[in-house]
């Protein structure tokens, strides 16, 4: 039997067949791996103005939730181990209050020294005291002598000059004994610098400590320690680009919504505008965000009943009333 495939070709007939093949299975792989280039409808709702800003002139513009005092970064004055932890996150704590101890064992060996100090120092005074009123009398006796031939001159003399220096012996007690006081006063109140205290009321927003870690008062690290700041109410720092800030209709207010969640829309009222023109920091990571621009930073009050929509740290979505026609 013949063999139909012996009168083939490789170049004329097998090469072309394969380089079709090859160009068929090119295109299938092609097509299924190309993106779906359909429109279909965004899975969240993007923000848009409502009530009387949709229909008028507005800016809209990206925020962050901060709290009304700012964020507060607490440190430590001292060095040493944190012995007590007085605070956790979310903790609301009054001005004054202690929120974590450092080691005081050194402190506290330094300040029973000064103590020591302190009552040698009053021992020193009561011995000198004591002399100087002997050295007194002594003389006294001598000056009130009736015989003038019973006490020679000398006697006289040295009885003065023991006075004299029972006198600068107690003045000498004296001053030991302020030096020593100081020195404890000083002690005590490096005592209470290793309790840090709260500088104001508010809200523990995070803490960066655990009780044993050391603490140093370089700053060495790359967080803060406490964090804190007044969270009743929440202010919204919003940045609009410099190119709209003319635009700006200041002491109106804005209506914001956290980022993801544009139906939760609350109206925040007006409370400042910064008076620097800042570069851009905080970056919504949009394709369309520029980052060279510098930008105006208007200060919003959220209201009490949107507390538990916001977070500080929070990205938020803003619409801003505008002058002009210009939407």
């Amino acid at each position: 039997m013949a063999n139909p495939f012996k009168n083939l070709s490789f170049s004329r007939q097998i090469l072309p067949a394969l380089a079709v093949l090859g160009l068929i299975v090119a295109a299938a792989f092609i097509s299924g791996t190309l993106p779906n280039r359909e429109l279909t409808e965004p899975e969240r709702e993007p923000p848009r103005a409502t009530g009387d800003l949709a229909n008028s002139a507005r800016i809209a513009g990206s925020g962050v939730v901060e709290p009304s005092s700012e964020v507060i970064a607490i440190g430590t004055a001292l060095s040493g181990l944190v012995t007590d932890l007085l605070v956790q996150p979310g903790d609301f704590v009054s001005q004054g209050q202690p929120l974590f101890t450092v080691d005081t064992r050194a402190i506290r060996s330094q300040l029973a020294e000064a103590n020591s100090a302190i009552a040698e120092a009053q021992a020193a005074i009561s011995e000198a005291r004591t002399a100087q009123t002997t050295a007194i009398r002594q003389l006294d006796l001598y000056r009130n002598v009736s015989d003038p031939a019973a006490v020679s001159r000398a006697e006289v003399i040295r009885a003065e000059g023991d006075a004299m220096a029972a006198g600068e012996r107690l003045n000498l007690a004296r001053a030991r004994l302020g030096a020593a006081q100081a020195r404890a006063s000083s002690i005590q109140t490096e005592l209470g610098r290793a309790t840090v205290r709260a500088p104001m009321a508010g809200q523990i927003l995070s803490v960066d400590i655990r009780p044993g870690e050391f603490l140093s008062t370089g700053g060495g690290g790359s967080q803060n320690i406490i964090e804190m700041g007044e969270t009743r109410p929440l202010h919204i720092r919003i940045d609009v680009d410099e190119e709209q800030a003319p635009r700006v209709d200041l002491g109106a207010p804005a209506i914001v919504s956290p980022r993801g969640a544009a139906e939760n829309q609350v109206s925040a009222s007006f409370v400042r505008a910064e008076p620097v023109v800042v570069p851009k920091r905080q970056l919504t990571n949009t394709a369309a965000e520029r980052v060279d621009v510098r930008v105006l930073q208007i200060i919003y009050a959220l209201p009490d009943s949107a507390r538990e929509n916001f977070r500080v740290g929070q990205q938020v979505d803003a619409f801003i009333p505008a002058t002009g026609d210009e939407g």
